[in-house]
């Protein structure tokens, strides 16, 4: 059973029809929010059933869309916390991405500026490494690109989309060795990108670019499939602690695409979580790492593929 990203919009009437239509058929709700009498509902649900859900959410004046970035986590990288490199382009890449069903962390370098002296220090590639993409939001000239980026680069592990001013195809002759994607005509800008044309056009093809790669990493996970399903254990690890009902984050348990994210502290929790039990004596240690974040304090859970563990849960 493949399982797809779903949004679903409609009113908070009777809309729990949906999330128990969505876990009947062995689905996932990944986020609610509930604005006003609006409820939207970030899910993975199965690909053949995707119809079915439609169906029975046009009576209740639901929509339901394929939301591509529902499941992963993306790190947006900016050079700096500076005035020309983080505020409009930064922002607005970072919400264009939620508003498809993302979650999204923005890492400002320490010293991401300045051709001759651009570098990433440890602290700032492990924290891009515990994601599941970087987008590296770049500035407006080849050459500044060209010098800065491999020192940018450097230990990260996780797939790669470059952004910058420069046409596209510009960025692919510039950048060496190649990353996983590229987006060109999204450099500085001293302005919120609004318009239609030539701005809101060029946010659309980040999101495909990074949806086809986050769909190419998986392709790659299914060949050698994860131990147990992210979604299943984010559910599993709720309903055991109740972390969601005790927590005042909006995602206290982030769903990644081979892994969670769980803003419980590490030093007080990670033993729990170890011995959880998953099913028939599995306890979630036996199917992943449950490591610490450097991020605050948090747990990064790093579900291990079925050719190390043998069980598939």
């Amino acid at each position: 059973m493949t399982l797809v990203p779903v949004t679903y919009k409609g009113g908070i009437y009777r809309h729990d029809e949906i999330v128990d239509l969505i876990e009947d058929l062995g689905g996932y709700v990944v986020q609610k929010h509930t604005i006003a009498q609006d409820v939207i509902l970030q899910s993975l649900v199965p690909r053949e059933d995707i119809d079915l859900i439609r169906q029975i959410a046009r009576p209740l004046m639901g929509e339901v869309t394929e939301a591509p970035l529902v499941g992963a986590e993306i790190a947006v990288v900016s050079p700096s916390l500076e005035i020309h490199h983080l505020p409009h382009s930064s922002c607005d890449v970072a919400e264009y991405f939620r508003s498809v069903g993302a979650k999204t962390n923005m890492v400002g370098l320490a010293r991401g500026f300045g051709k001759r002296i651009a570098n990433l220090n440890i602290e700032e590639r492990d924290v891009i490494n515990e994601h599941d993409c970087a987008v590296f939001l770049l500035g407006n000239f080849e050459e500044c690109i060209r010098h800065k980026f491999p020192a940018l680069r450097r230990g990260i592990t996780v797939p790669i989309i470059v952004t910058g001013a420069p046409a596209t195809d510009r960025l692919r002759a510039i950048i060496d060795p190649p990353v996983e994607g590229y987006v060109g005509g999204i450099g500085r800008l001293a302005h919120r990108m609004k318009k239609q044309e030539g701005e809101i056009e060029h946010l659309d093809t980040l999101v495909d670019e990074v949806a086809r790669v986050l769909d190419t990493r998986r392709n790659e996970i299914a060949k050698d499939p994860l131990s147990a399903s992210p979604a299943r254990l984010m559910t599993v690890i709720d309903e055991a602690m109740q972390i969601t009902e005790a927590s005042t984050h909006p995602t206290p348990i982030t769903v990644q695409i081979a892994g969670l994210r769980v803003k419980i502290p590490y030093e007080t929790y990670a033993e729990t979580l170890r011995t959880l039990n998953i099913e028939e004596g599995i306890t979630l240690g036996d199917v992943a790492d449950v490591l610490p974040s450097r991020m605050r304090t948090y747990i990064w859970i790093k579900i291990r593929p079925f050719s190390e563990t043998n069980i598939m849960v």
